[in-house]
C-alpha cells in the first residue's frame, strides 16, 4: 500500500504517522526528542526515528514511503529545508530536510510546527472550504498560520503569522523577543495561568483553573480572564484588519474551555470592528494531532500538484 511518513516534532516528544494514499491513518507511534541528552541527541533520534517508520511501512506494506513530511517548533527556513532556531531544543541551522533526505532516500517536506498544524486545520480542519483563514494557537506563547487558497504563507523570510509578538500593551510587560506588550504576554496559555496564580494565591493554579473559576463565576478570575480576552480582541483585529479572514480558527490549550473563551471573545471582536468585515470565529478540530496530519499533508504535496487527491484525515 502506497504511503507517507508524517512527524511533528515537539519540544520533549514526537508523534508521527503513516498515511495511505486514501487518507488513511495507518500507522501512529510516539517518541521523546532525547533533548536532555542536547541538540546532536534530538536530531539522531528524529532521524533514527523516521528509519523506523519506513522499515515498518516496508515490512507492513510490502513498500516504503514515497516522501516525508516533518514539522518543527522555532524558526525554520521551510524554502532551505533548514531548522534554524529552537530554544527548547537547542538546535540552530540543522539542515534537517537534507539529513532525513539522505537517510530515508526519499522527498522530504520541513514546515514550522505552527504554520503545518494550521495547513491541516484548514484543508481538513474547523477551516475546511474557507480560501482565507488565520490559524491562531493559544499554548505556552502565541503563533498563527495564515491560510490562502490551500496553502500557508510563510512570508520572505519565514515569520509571517507571528501574531504573538503583534504590540497590544505599549510599555507594557517585558517579552523574551525584546519589545514591551506583546499579546502572547497576556493571552497566552501560559501567561493566564501566571497572573491566575497571582491573583489566587496558589503558585500551581493554571489557566484551566482560571476557566473553571470563570465558569463558576469568581470575580477576581473573570477579571484575569477579561484582560486576556480583551488584549487577545486587540491583536486579533489587527491582524483580521491587515487579512481579511474569512474563518479565524482558535486552538492550543486556551480554546480548551469553549464558551468560556468564545462567547467573551466574539462580542469583544464585534465591539471593536467598525468598515472590517467580521470573520466566523471557530474552534480548532484536530487538537494535538494537527502537526501530524500537517506534516502528512506537506508529504503528499511532493508527489502531486492535483487538487482531487484524497487528503489527510479527508
Amino acid at each position: 500500500m502506497r504511503h507517507v511518513i508524517a512527524l511533528d516534532v515537539g519540544g520533549t516528544g514526537m508523534k508521527a504517522a503513516l498515511v495511505g494514499d486514501d487518507g488513511e491513518l495507518l500507522h501512529r507511534a510516539r517518541r521523546a526528542t532525547g533533548r536532555e541528552r542536547g541538540p546532536d541527541a534530538v536530531v539522531a533520534t528524529i532521524l533514527d526515528f523516521a528509519a523506523e517508520l519506513r522499515a515498518y511501512g516496508v515490512e507492513r506494506y510490502g513498500t516504503p514511503a514515497r516522501a516525508a513530511g516533518i514539522a518543527v517548533p522555532g524558526i525554520v527556513d521551510e524554502e532551505q529545508g533548514i531548522a534554524a532556531y529552537a530554544a527548547n531544543l537547542g538546535w540552530r541551522d540543522v539542515p534537517l530536510r537534507a539529513l532525513l533526505a539522505e537517510r530515508l532516500g526519499i522527498p522530504v517536506a520541513l514546515g514550522h510546527d505552527v504554520r503545518t498544524g494550521g495547513l491541516a486545520e484548514g484543508r481538513i480542519g474547523a477551516g475546511k472550504g474557507a480560501d482565507r483563514f488565520l490559524f491562531v494557537p493559544l499554548g505556552t506563547g502565541i503563533a498563527g498560520a495564515i491560510g490562502i487558497d490551500g496553502r500557508v504563507e510563510a512570508g520572505a523570510h519565514g515569520f509571517a503569522g507571528e501574531i504573538g509578538h503583534v504590540v497590544v500593551r505599549p510599555s507594557g510587560t517585558p517579552c523574551p523577543c525584546g519589545q514591551h506588550g506583546c499579546l502572547e504576554r497576556y493571552a497566552s496559555a501560559s501567561a493566564v495561568s501566571e497572573a491566575w496564580a497571582a491573583a489566587c494565591g496558589d503558585p500551581d493554579a493554571d489557566a484551566a483553573d482560571c476557566a473553571k473559576a470563570v465558569a463558576s463565576g469568581d470575580p477576581n478570575a473573570v477579571r484575569v480572564w477579561q484582560r486576556a480576552v480583551d488584549a487577545l480582541a486587540d491583536g486579533l483585529v489587527t491582524a483580521l484588519t491587515l487579512l481579511d479572514p474569512r474563518t479565524l480558527i482558535i486552538g492550543g490549550g486556551l480554546a480548551e474551555a469553549g464558551e468560556v473563551l468564545f462567547s467573551p471573545l466574539r462580542d469583544a471582536v464585534r465591539l471593536r470592528v467598525t468598515f472590517q468585515r467580521l470573520p466566523a470565529i471557530v474552534p480548532a478540530a484536530l487538537g494535538d494531532t494537527a502537526g501530524c496530519l500537517g506534516a502528512g499533508l506537506l508529504a503528499r504535496d511532493l508527489l502531486t500538484t492535483t487538487s482531487t487527491t484524497p487528503e489527510v484525515g479527508a
